[in-house]
């Protein structure tokens, strides 16, 4: 019978009173200023295009420092996602609290040991006819003082069974009257053991909870390996992305520049009675245009940089502003088709991971094999049994060494007819074993479209990049031309604002192209499973003292704590200038402001 919980309550003139704990009857909900604070950093205002914060320092970041500092940063791991950045949901820990379950199943076969002490009285009244009065009746009792002791030393096997010590001893005396032997002592040893011979037997069926235990860590190891994969491939994008949109900036700066000497040459030939109101009011228009480009651009920049500084662990802003120095590679990489794909088999984390659950699907069909085993067990038992005491003589008696004993053998069976429930299971994690086999096949089939558009992407970016260089050169040589041929009064001011726009468009376009191979080039890596090997980057286990299997009073013992990355080695070129440079950015000539 269970009893509800009581409340002793006590409070002057009111006496004491016992309270039943009350029901939950409503949703109790707390202040937020009794909640655990966070520590908020001291930020300043982040930087827009109305007050961009020229006053910030410049800070020159090449591509393998920024990957360095994401990795410093990466207790959470963070992964790009557009213009900003966001938690993976994977921390350095996750591998090491994973490795702590491997001792939790192990210690299924640790030895367990009971000691039970236990000081009994036991004092019953009982009626009796009083032999003086035929019809009359006394109670009586009889006590009886004792002292019970157990000690039990039991451990599972691998092999499924059990065995176990047992040692007990009681020591009683009894009041009133004669007895045998009083005080008494009674004591005996037993042996056991418990052996499995189909369902439960074997070291396999049970040692697969070890096994999947280690696998399920293995799991989280390439789970969080997938996750700084995409950590590094992040950064290398976000970090390109910043130096297309610098470059950006800086061609939509340049037809700023060139709208505003049109500008005034227009407004300048109009005051000389050459020009006309509609060529001013054309160029007025293309350079609003111009400015709001611009405004575009630097806002992008503004973004991508946000971006860059997140995915690195950096606050949104501070006194220093990020200059990208490594300048983007230029060289056509030619691509093996089939390595590509045997790397992507042999190292891609979410390949290796459905691997690995097939893995544990085996280890539990293993158990489901096993379980729908009959029940059929061996069990063996020995005891010595042992009696001395005190007679009502004094004299004392006891038994001699072995000479009661007890034994058990044989063997139990047990099974539901039909075994369906086992049978079941079977067959489910068969199919299990199946679906996820097909998943593995998917999952390669993904994989190797993934590198298909990698490829294509490779090819086209770069195809684009050189197209779009020959463009620039192209476009130059037209703004040049049609500025010559409008001051010469050979054509009309639009050909003019048309040549300034394709300038601006093709510069910027050739950067995009080749940034984006760039980034292409990352998401290859990343695609084969080899982008941190490429970086020179690697995992080292830092462990911490925690109390061990002996407990508190032994040495404490080291545990794994936390799984992070190691720096990365420098794989990239590095520049004093900033990265844009590199596109040999020369603003064209601007349009005379004088009037002819």
């Amino acid at each position: 019978m269970s009893l509800p919980l009581l409340v002793f309550a006590g409070g002057c003139g009111d006496g004491v009173r016992w309270l039943i704990m009350p029901e939950q009857r409503s949703i109790d909900v707390r202040d937020v200023s009794d909640l655990p604070k966070a520590r908020i950093p001291e930020i300043p205002p982040p930087p827009t295009v109305s007050n961009p914060q020229s006053e910030a320092t410049i800070r020159p970041l090449s591509l393998d420092e920024a990957i360095r500092i994401a990795l410093e940063n990466s207790k959470v791991i963070r992964v790009l996602a557009g213009t900003t950045a966001v938690a993976s949901g994977r921390t350095i820990y996750d591998p090491a609290i994973s490795n702590t379950v491997i001792d939790q199943e192990q210690a299924r076969f640790d030895p367990t040991l009971d000691v039970n002490n236990a000081f009994n009285r036991t004092e019953q009244p009982t009626a009796v006819l009083d032999p003086l009065d035929p019809i009359g009746a006394a109670i009586v009792g009889s006590r009886t003082d004792d002292y019970d002791f157990n000690l039990g030393l039991s451990q599972t096997t691998i092999s499924g069974g059990t065995a176990s010590l047992n040692i007990s001893d009681n020591l009683a005396r009894f009041r009133p009257g004669v007895f045998p032997l009083d005080p008494q002592n009674r004591s005996s040893a037993t042996l056991s053991l418990t052996q499995p011979l189909l369902q439960g037997a074997g070291t396999g069926p049970n040692l697969a909870p070890i096994v999947i235990a280690r696998i399920q860590t293995e799991r989280s190891y390439f789970q969080f390996k997938d996750s700084v994969q995409e950590l590094v491939r992040g950064v290398i994008d976000a970090y390109w992305a910043v130096v297309f949109a610098r470059t950006d900036v800086w061609a939509r700066r340049q037809q700023v520049e060139q709208g505003k000497a049109a500008d005034e040459r227009a407004d300048a030939r109009l005051r000389k009675g050459f020009g006309s109101a509609a060529e001013v009011a054309q160029t007025r228009l293309a350079l609003a245009n111009f400015r709001a480009g611009l405004i575009g651009a630097e806002a992008n920049l503004l973004q991508r940089e946000a971006a860059l500084r997140n995915i690195l662990g950096l606050p949104p802003s501070d006194s220093q502003q990020l200059v990208p120095v490594t300048p983007p590679s230029r060289n056509r990489l030619e691509v093996n088709w089939d390595e590509i794909i045997k790397l992507a088999e042999e190292r891609r984390p979410d390949l290796i991971e459905l691997k690995l659950i097939i893995e544990a699907d085996q280890q539990l069909l293993l158990q489901a094999r096993n379980q729908a085993q009959p029940r059929v067990d061996a069990v063996a038992l020995y005891r010595w049994n042992g009696l001395e005491g005190e007679t009502p003589s004094g004299s004392h008696l006891s038994t001699g060494s072995g000479e009661f004993t007890d034994w058990t053998l044989g063997v139990n069976f047990s099974v539901p007819l039909g075994l369906r429930q086992g049978r079941a299971t079977v067959r489910q994690q068969e199919l299990i074993i199946d679906r996820d086999r097909a998943n593995l096949d998917q999952g390669l089939h993904a994989a190797v479209h993934d590198l298909a558009g990698n490829t294509r992407n490779l090819a086209q970016f770069y195809e684009q990049y050189e197209a779009f260089k020959v463009a620039r050169e192209a476009a130059r040589a037209n703004l040049e031309q049609q500025s010559a041929e409008f001051r010469a009064g050979k054509t009309i001011f639009l050909n003019v604002l048309q040549a300034i726009t394709n300038w601006g468009d093709t510069v910027s376009a050739e950067a995009q192209s080749l940034t984006q191979y760039n980034t292409e080039l990352a998401n290859l890596e990343r695609q084969t499973g080899t982008i941190l090997e490429t970086h020179g980057i690697h995992f080292y286990e830092e462990r911490f003292s925690a109390v061990g299997p002996f407990g508190r009073l032994a040495t404490p013992r080291c545990y794994p704590e936390s799984l992070p990355p190691s720096p990365n080695k420098s794989v990239y070129l590095s520049s004093p200038e900033p990265a844009e440079n590199s596109f040999d950015l020369q603003p064209p000539a601007k349009p005379e402001s004088s009037v002819p």
